[in-house]
């Protein structure tokens, strides 16, 4: 393939670290607030996972941010546990006090930052920068520094702070795209010429507000960059940041890259975040989603039946996922007669004719046949006569308030059609009385039993209508139908009933 062609071109790292700031960043949110064990089940369960570091929060925030990084801290996990200070004392001693094992402090470098939000020169923030990176040394922590809006901070500028905090102890530099402003080719060769004057690792944190925070970290990884900052479901302020689930996915399956995640547990901890945060991902979301290896279209599915490699770039067992095939106006008999082979369920053609015709027609009007309509719709089939003597013609129904439900039904009995209009106490029992008052010369019927269940749910959910009819004469039967309007599932239900029972005489 072209891109192994491209990827020996590459100075690709061995394995590159996850810095998870799902607490911290991905809580900030809008409309998202996390407590403090809500936290620690998160936290848990990422450690589980096997990110390198943990971003906990803001400790300086508040007193609930100080204990929820202290009980993290003291359950002795595997993960960095890492709290966010402003290059500001109180803000380095409120994450010193959190007792976590690393800091990552912060300032604003660009001239927006500089002139609007700080109102401090280029010295003073040096000065700071340097200064904060030593107090956290002097601690014995691990220190990260961020020049925040790197990607909109002068080149030149750049190179000296980081080359400062460096010499000044600093264990990692990152480079946050704080609004996302770049492109892969721009952010390549900002870490290509990071890397000739900075000699510790590089990080990158990028946001996604034009869609493109995994392409850029991922040719930063490509330039160099040995630390990507994600996000679980790529959650963050404005358009969120790096998802760490596309990232590790495309790192270790796209470039052959190592990172210490334990992909099977993605899935998983992709909805445990959902339930926590309340944000629900998109069905079409990378990775996680649940549409993300479902397959509908008929030459999809032909290909993943017989070789999944055909239409899915990685097993979905590898992220902790399923595969699933939906039914719909797209579908193939083949993938029907998978679905029937997985329930275990024979038929013969002219039943799986009339199956495929039913799935087409109900994917014709906008509806998802899902796994337990399809069960219903061939349990429906299969259990028809195969003569039917009494045939539905046609029948309308009046109701609504303050109408009297009436029902008109047009049947052909043996080769004969005849029509009657009844009442009843509802649209269906006005039917059904309809049907008894037709058939009263060939079999005067009683409904015995009637039950009607919602497939799925929804308003358009297909209605599954069973019901057991007997004559006068001891013979008795039963009936059932799926269709997607009540009334009509009722009818052919005790049609099917009573075709069974002229049958059986």
């Amino acid at each position: 393939m072209y891109i192994d062609k491209v990827k020996k071109e590459m100075k690709l790292p061995e394995k590159v670290r996850i810095f998870d700031t799902t607490l911290r960043d991905g809580e900030q949110t809008p409309g998202v607030a996390i407590t403090p064990d809500e936290k620690i089940r998160i936290a848990k369960r990422l450690d589980k996972l096997g990110v390198d570091v943990i971003e906990v929060g803001f400790p300086a925030a508040s007193l609930g941010e100080r204990k929820a990084a202290q009980e993290i801290k003291s359950l002795g996990l595997n993960a960095r546990v890492c709290g966010l200070a402003r290059v500001l004392q109180e803000d380095l001693d409120a994450a010193i006090d959190s007792d976590v094992d690393y800091i990552h402090t912060f300032i604003g470098t660009s001239p927006l930052h500089r002139e609007y939000k700080l109102h401090m020169s280029q010295e003073e923030i040096l000065t700071k920068s340097v200064d904060a990176v030593e107090y956290i040394k002097d601690h014995g922590i691990i220190a990260e520094f961020s020049a925040e809006d790197a990607t909109r901070t002068e080149f030149e500028y750049l190179k000296e702070i980081y080359s400062a905090v460096e010499d000044a102890g600093a264990d990692v530099i990152n480079v946050p795209d704080t609004v996302g402003v770049m492109v892969p080719a721009s952010m390549r060769k900002l870490i290509e010429d990071l890397k000739k004057v900075v000699n510790i690792p590089i990080s990158v944190h990028c946001h996604d507000d034009f869609g493109l925070a995994v392409a850029n970290s991922l040719v930063a990884v490509e330039a160099g960059a040995q630390q990507v900052h994600a996000t679980i479901n790529g959650l963050g302020e404005r358009a969120g940041n790096t998802s760490l689930e596309e990232v590790v996915m495309a790192l270790m399956v796209t470039y052959g890259v190592k990172t210490n995640i334990n992909t099977e547990l993605l899935v998983g901890t992709s909805g445990l975040v959902s339930r926590i945060t309340g944000v629900k991902m998109p069905p079409n979301k990378a990775i996680v989603g649940d549409n993300a290896f479902a397959h509908e279209a008929g030459i999809h599915v032909h290909g993943v039946l017989q070789k999944a490699e055909t239409y899915e770039p990685l097993k979905p067992e590898m992220v902790g996922h399923s595969r699933r095939i939906v039914m719909g106006k797209h579908t193939g008999a083949r993938a029907i007669r998978s679905k029937l082979d997985d329930y275990g369920i024979e038929m013969d053609e002219d039943q799986f004719c009339s199956l495929y015709d039913q799935v087409k027609k109900l994917g014709d009007k906008g509806k998802m046949v899902t796994d337990a309509d399809l069960h219903a719709l061939a349990e429906t089939v299969i259990g028809k006569p195969k003569e039917e003597k009494v045939k539905l013609e046609g029948f309308t129904v009046m109701t609504g308030d303050n109408v009297l439900p009436t029902a008109t039904v047009k049947l052909n009995i043996e080769g004969k059609v005849k029509t009657a209009a009844k009442t009843g106490v509802g649209p269906v029992d006005a039917a059904i009385n309809a049907i008894q008052s037709l058939v009263r010369e060939i079999a005067e019927i009683e409904l015995r039993e009637y039950h009607i269940d919602a497939i799925t749910g929804g308003t358009n959910a297909l209605a599954e209508v069973f019901v057991i009819v007997a004559d006068k004469e001891g013979n008795s039967a039963t009936g059932r139908s799926t269709v997607e309007d009540v009334v009509m599932a009722s009818v052919e239900a005790v049609l099917d009933a009573i075709n069974k029972i002229l049958m059986e005489r």
